[in-house]
Parts: C-alpha cells; sequence; structure tokens
C-alpha cells in the first residue's frame, strides 16, 4: 500500500453511495423482457433513448459523413492524423450555433471561447482545476447529482458545501440559503471560490426561474466569486417554463468583472442522446480559463471522426429544428406516462418541466422520518419490486423519502411494466401494513447474508455523511 498513491487508497470517490450501489444491484440481475422479464429494471440512469430513430434516419440520409467522406472521397487518413486540442472549426461552429438554437437564438456564442472536453464530467473537473485550488470550496444547492461527488472532489481536492433548499418552495434557491451556505463554508475555514448549479436541475428536472438566476448574478458580484452552469439538459425543456440560460442574464455586463466569472458546461449526452461519443464543452469568457481548459482538455480529447460525423449532423438546420422538437414531444409524453403511473400507485412528484426524470415524493411509504427508513424503503424498491430509482440522500437531499426516477431510457412497455409492479407494491404494503415489515421479511435466505453486508455498507455510508454535516454544524 505504501507503493501507492493517496488517491488509490483513499475512499473520497463516491463509488460506496447507493447512487452507485443500485447500478451494481442492476448489472447483477438486469431486466430483459425476453430473457430475464423478472430482473430489476434500471430507472436509476439518466440515458435519452426516445429519438435513436430520428438520428438513425439522418445517418441513413448522409453516409458520407458517418463514412468518413467529402464529396464522396475518404477523409479518413486525414481524421486519423488531427489531434489539435482546439478542436475541429467546422464542429465548434456548429456546436455553438446548435446551443444557440436551443435558447432560442437570444444568446450568441463565440466558438473562440468554448473548449471541447470527453463529456460533461471532464468539463466539470477542468473547471474546478481552473478555478479553485484544494482545501477550497463550491457551493451546490440541494438536491444535486451525486456524481458531483466524485467529479467535482475525488482529482482535484475541492470541498462541496451544500445550499439548502427544500420541499417548502419546490427546492427552489434563495437568498437566505445561500447566505448560510456561504456563512457555514467560513466557519469550516473554507474559502468560498463559486457556486455551481444545474440548469435544468439534476435531480428535480425543474428549470431556474429568472429571479433565481439574478439572484445567483447578485450573489456572486456582491461575494466576488464565480458561478458554473451547467446546462446539459437545456435541450430536453419540454412544458412552460421556458428554459432561461445563465448567458441571457448576462447580457448587459460586457466588460464588468462578473463577466469573465460565469463559466457554463455543456454536452450532447442528454439532448441527443449520444454520451458514449463523450462529446462535452467548456464556455468562459474569460480568456485565461478557456486557454488553460484548453491545454488541460489534451488529458480528455474527442475524438477527430467523431467531430466530424457530429459537425455535419448538426450543421443540418433542418435537422436539429425537427429533432429538437420531436425529442421534447416525446420526452414531454413520457414524463406524462410516469407521472400517470405514480399516480396510479398513490405516489406523486414535484412540478417538472424538463430532463429525463421526475423527483418523485414517497414520504408517505416511510415509517419514520429518517434516512434510515429511506434506506430499507429503496433497498425493498431494489430488491422486492426489482426497479433501481436513486434515493434521495445520495442527492444530499436534506429530506428524507423523496427519489428521483428516470424515464426515458426504456421502452413504454418496460415503463408500464415498472408503474404496474410498484402499485402492487403499494397496495401490498398498505394492506399489510408491510412498510413496517422488518427487511429480512423481503428478502430470500440465499441472498441475506449478502444483502447484510450491502445494508450495512449503505447504511455506513448515509450516518457518514449525517455525521460530518452534524459536525459542521457544531
Amino acid at each position: 500500500m505504501k507503493l501507492l498513491s493517496r488517491k488509490v487508497t483513499c475512499n473520497t470517490h463516491g463509488q460506496d453511495s447507493s447512487y452507485f450501489l443500485g447500478w451494481q444491484e442492476y448489472e447483477n440481475n438486469p431486466f430483459d423482457e425476453v430473457r430475464n422479464s423478472n430482473g430489476i429494471i434500471q430507472m436509476g440512469l439518466a440515458e435519452n433513448q426516445l429519438s435513436f430513430d430520428i438520428l438513425e434516419s439522418w445517418l441513413a440520409m448522409n453516409p458520407d459523413a458517418a463514412g468518413f467522406k467529402r464529396d464522396g472521397n475518404s477523409i479518413f487518413r486525414e481524421l486519423a492524423l488531427f489531434q489539435d486540442y482546439h478542436g475541429l472549426p467546422a464542429f465548434k461552429k456548429a456546436l455553438v450555433e446548435f446551443m444557440a438554437e436551443i435558447r432560442g437564438n437570444k444568446v450568441i456564442f463565440d466558438p473562440s471561447r468554448l473548449v471541447l472536453t470527453a463529456g460533461s464530467t471532464s468539463a466539470n473537473e477542468t473547471l474546478m482545476f481552473c478555478l479553485a485550488e484544494a482545501g477550497e470550496a463550491f457551493l451546490l444547492p440541494t438536491p444535486y447529482y451525486p456524481g458531483f461527488d466524485r467529479d467535482l472532489k475525488w482529482r482535484t481536492g475541492v470541498e462541496i458545501v451544500p445550499i439548502h433548499c427544500t420541499s417548502s418552495n419546490g427546492f427552489r434557491i434563495t437568498a437566505s440559503a445561500l447566505e448560510e451556505a456561504y456563512q457555514e463554508a467560513h466557519k469550516r475555514n473554507l474559502r468560498v471560490k463559486g457556486v455551481l448549479v444545474t440548469n435544468p436541475s439534476n435531480p428535480l428536472g425543474t428549470t431556474l426561474s429568472l429571479s433565481e438566476l439574478n439572484l445567483l448574478i447578485d450573489f456572486i458580484t456582491a461575494k466576488d466569486i464565480h458561478l458554473i452552469s451547467d446546462e446539459i439538459y437545456s435541450g430536453t425543456v419540454f412544458s412552460s417554463p421556458g428554459f432561461v440560460s445563465v448567458m441571457e442574464v448576462l447580457n448587459g455586463y460586457e466588460n464588468t468583472e462578473v463577466w469573465n466569472r460565469v463559466h457554463i458546461v455543456y454536452s450532447l449526452s442528454k439532448d441527443l442522446g449520444l454520451p458514449g461519443f463523450r462529446i462535452g464543452a467548456i464556455y468562459s469568457n474569460d480568456e485565461m480559463v478557456v486557454a488553460a481548459a484548453t491545454k488541460m482538455s489534451s488529458f480528455g480529447l474527442v475524438s477527430s471522426q467523431t467531430q466530424y460525423l457530429l459537425s455535419a449532423l448538426l450543421s443540418d438546420k433542418k435537422f436539429t429544428k425537427k429533432y429538437l422538437f420531436e425529442n421534447q414531444e416525446r420526452l414531454k409524453q413520457r414524463q406524462k406516462m410516469l407521472v400517470m403511473g405514480l399516480q396510479k400507485a398513490g405516489i406523486s412528484c414535484l412540478k417538472s418541466n424538463a430532463a429525463l426524470f421526475c423527483w418523485v415524493d414517497m414520504r408517505h411509504l416511510l415509517h419514520s422520518n429518517t434516512f434510515e427508513s429511506e434506506m430499507e424503503l429503496w433497498k425493498r424498491i431494489v430488491y422486492d419490486v426489482r426497479l433501481n430509482i436513486s434515493p434521495g440522500s445520495s442527492c444530499h437531499c436534506t429530506e428524507p423519502g423523496w427519489f428521483r426516477v428516470c424515464f426515458a431510457n426504456m421502452s413504454e412497455s418496460t415503463l408500464n411494466l415498472a408503474m404496474q409492479r410498484l402499485k402492487n407494491f403499494v397496495v401490498d404494503s398498505t394492506t399489510n401494513n408491510g412498510n413496517k415489515r422488518s427487511l429480512h421479511h423481503y428478502y430470500s435466505p440465499k441472498k441475506s447474508k449478502k444483502k447484510s453486508l450491502i445494508t450495512k455498507w449503505v447504511f455506513r455510508l448515509s450516518s457518514r455523511d449525517r455525521d460530518r454535516e452534524s459536525s459542521d454544524e457544531r
């Protein structure tokens, strides 16, 4: 062990979160309509699989792009050798125009201020390296994406201080919550370097309001810190209120300090459903940030072949207009299916207008208002109902009983089956007072030892997180 680095031996990656543990259980027993109809249905993965047919239709009609040809002639060798970390100019131009189209062309993006990265994970970590030192902090509103504990902290040493948002106002950001988080960081002797928000929110599925965006701009101006707006779900907004990018609010701040302290993260993983293509981007008005991030992007480049293919696709304005409209309509209908299915099971969720998931309220199914009870309910849903959903505690929600449930990574029939399973579970729990049963009632003897270990693992994680927060507050 002494020959290994501290990063290898430490336990700060976050892999032992219930968020990732649910994935592991799914992989051990994945649902398949034909081969394993009793398996676990994956509702913890925010993938968009609803519009592949539109993409595949474009590829079929544009064989040159998919075949790495230009005017019928192969450019395979050209692409195979190209390795400039600034990226293909044609792709960067097409990408910023697509970003502007999503925002109703109310803002214009300059390709020279765009840095390509291998997905938004790389983009967020790169910004941490550019904006903060190890031991400094960023403020994040809760609940937030569980992967941020890994993406922002693991290799950078940057700390996360939660901005506690509550269900009393729909988990909206308030001035008092911002100030409390800022003061909490100072109590912990942490220098605050910025605020990071997801807009639309992961896991809430809601867009930030104009008043929240103005509040954030005022806050970072007063505190002389940065703002990162992770907008990777910006093209998934399917109902009102519409999406307002922080760049729209920033108009009018040109030639001011705050102009250089607002940065955007974007990706094609959610809007186009292409997480495997690893297309991420940083947009910043700060020349030093752009220069440094560009140098750092050499550790996670986007392949030239991918850039060439997508530059052709995104440059087809007729296609992008059709895709955005149709994809949003499909997301709207699929979200409606989930909400109605939950309602039939006696379960409600936060009203949402974007993204690939809903923030679901199962507080009435807890036998006590504790995170231990949330973990108990979650394990029953994973192992008995055989649905992998993400518990709110993995998203650092301060209120037990909330869960993130994804709806866009499966077929309609699979979603209907998931809702039927959940409805049966709720009926059984209500009829037999099942929510007060002990865990071993639901576990088969063959797997009880393994699940006992898992139970200790998850509870240890949850307790450690809460103990740390309690200690920090004292």
